[in-house]
Parts: structure tokens; C-alpha cells; sequence
């Protein structure tokens, strides 16, 4: 008799015979890892975010206007 109730709380902690808290467990863990990349993303593409107007020297042959000597 007590050889199967520790069965039973091993088969309770078992990922394979208890599919109610294994699928709580995966839907927690994929909600974490889809998060996690949201946010990884989101922070690499502000860290690598344009910095602003940079101050380029163009020639006046190429301007839309284009001023020859």
C-alpha cells in the first residue's frame, strides 16, 4: 500500500503523467521566452538606434540644383 502512494506523488511530480501542470509550466515558460526576446530586441535596437543627422559635405554637381564652376 505505501509502495504505490509514493508512486502516486512521484507520478504527481512527473512532467510525463501530470499534463495539467506541465502545460501550466510550458505556457508559463513560453510566455517568459517570447517576452524576453521582445525585450532583448527592443533594448539591442535602442542601443544601435540612429544618433542623428551627420554633418556630410556634398558635392554641387549632385545637388538637386546643380551648380557647376
Amino acid at each position: 500500500m505505501s509502495h504505490s502512494v509514493h508512486e502516486q506523488e512521484v507520478n504527481e511530480k512527473d512532467l510525463t503523467k501530470d499534463w495539467v501542470s506541465s502545460s501550466k509550466f510550458f505556457f508559463y515558460l513560453t510566455v517568459f521566452s517570447v517576452l524576453s526576446l521582445i525585450f532583448g530586441s527592443c533594448f539591442n535596437l535602442y542601443k544601435h538606434s540612429y544618433k542623428g543627422k551627420p554633418d556630410v559635405e556634398v558635392q554641387g554637381s549632385s545637388k538637386f540644383k546643380p551648380e557647376y564652376k
